[in-house]
C-alpha cells in the first residue's frame, strides 16, 4: 500500500485541509501490462471518518488499518472533519457540503478512484459513524454499504440536551444552532422513514458497539427502528467500551464484510 497525505485547498471550506489516503500498489510487471493496453484501473474505495476528538490521521495512528486493506485492492480515503459532525454548521464552516461533494470529486481528480455505487463504501467511529450513515442514507445512490462503529445515531438527543455540564453542548450548539432538529434532515431515524418510502437502492448497513459503550442505547434503539423498514442491517453488540482496541477489532470486521467484487 501507498499511504499519502494529501494537503489542498478546498472551496466550500474556504482554507487549506488534508486527508491521509491509502492506494493499492501495483507490481513493476503489473504495471508495464498497464502501460501496453493503455487501460486505467481504478479503486474501489472506502470513505473512513474519524471521531469527535480525532483527524484524517488517526485511522492510521491507532489502527492496522493499512495493513488490514493491503491484500484488499481498496482504496481507503480519510478527510478530515474538525468538530462538526460532518454538517454544514450554523456557526461555522460547510462540512457537509465538503465531505459530500467537493471530497469525492477533488480525490477521484487525484487519485483513481472508481465512481460507480457498487465500489463506494463509507464507515466511521463515533462522530464519524453519524457521518457514515448520515452521508449513506441522504445518498443511498452513491454507496453500496455503510459502517458505524460506536455511532452518534440519536443525535438529536444530545442536541435536545441542555446540560451544560456536557462537554459537548457548546460544540453541538455551533453545529446545529439552537433548532430542534428531530425530524430534519439531521436526525438519522427521520432519514431512515424517509428511505423506506422511498424507490432508492439502499445500502447494506453494519452497525457494531460495545454494550458498555456510553452510546450503547441509542445504538439500540437505531437497530430496532430499522427492524420494519427494508434496510439490510447486520449488528454486532459485544462487550466493549468506547475506546482503540474496540474500533481495531471492528474495522476489521467491517473489512470482511464490505461487499467486494474478487475480480479486481
Amino acid at each position: 500500500m501507498a499511504r499519502i497525505t494529501c494537503d489542498f485547498f478546498s472551496e466550500t471550506l474556504m482554507m487549506s485541509t488534508s486527508m491521509t489516503v491509502l492506494l493499492p500498489e501495483k507490481t513493476s510487471n503489473q504495471i508495464g501490462m498497464q502501460n501496453k493496453t493503455g487501460d486505467r484501473s481504478v479503486y474501489p474505495t472506502l470513505f473512513l471518518l474519524h471521531g469527535f476528538s480525532d483527524d484524517h490521521t488517526i485511522w492510521t495512528r491507532r489502527t492496522a488499518i493499512e495493513r488490514y486493506v493491503s491484500e484488499l485492492g481498496l482504496a481507503v480515503v480519510m478527510p478530515d472533519g474538525d468538530h462538526s459532525f460532518y454538517t454544514d454548521m450554523a456557526y461555522g464552516r460547510n462540512y457537509w457540503t465538503f465531505l459530500t461533494e467537493e471530497l469525492p470529486r477533488v480525490a477521484r481528480q487525484f487519485f483513481p478512484l472508481s465512481d460507480k455505487r457498487e465500489d463506494n463504501f463509507v464507515a466511521g467511529l463515533s462522530m464519524g459513524g453519524y457521518g457514515a450513515l448520515k452521508w449513506a442514507l441522504h445518498k443511498p445512490d452513491h454507496f453500496a454499504a455503510a459502517a458505524s462503529l460506536s455511532g452518534v445515531l440519536d443525535i438529536a438527543s444530545h442536541v435536545q440536551s441542555q446540560d451544560k455540564n456536557n462537554p459537548l453542548a457548546e460544540v453541538l450548539y455551533r453545529v446545529f444552532g439552537d433548532q430542534d432538529i428531530r425530524g430534519t434532515e439531521h436526525d438519522l431515524l427521520h432519514l431512515v422513514n424517509q428511505l423506506n418510502q422511498s424507490e432508492f437502492a439502499v445500502p447494506n448497513i453494519y452497525q457494531a458497539c460495545g454494550t458498555e459503550d456510553f452510546l450503547y442505547q441509542e445504538n439500540l434503539a437505531f437497530k430496532e427502528a430499522c427492524t420494519t423498514t427494508k434496510l439490510a442491517v447486520q449488528t454486532t453488540f459485544d462487550p466493549g467500551t468506547h475506546e482503540w482496541g474496540y474500533w481495531d477489532h471492528h474495522i476489521q470486521k467491517v473489512l470482511e464484510w464490505l461487499p467486494l467484487s474478487t475480480t479486481k
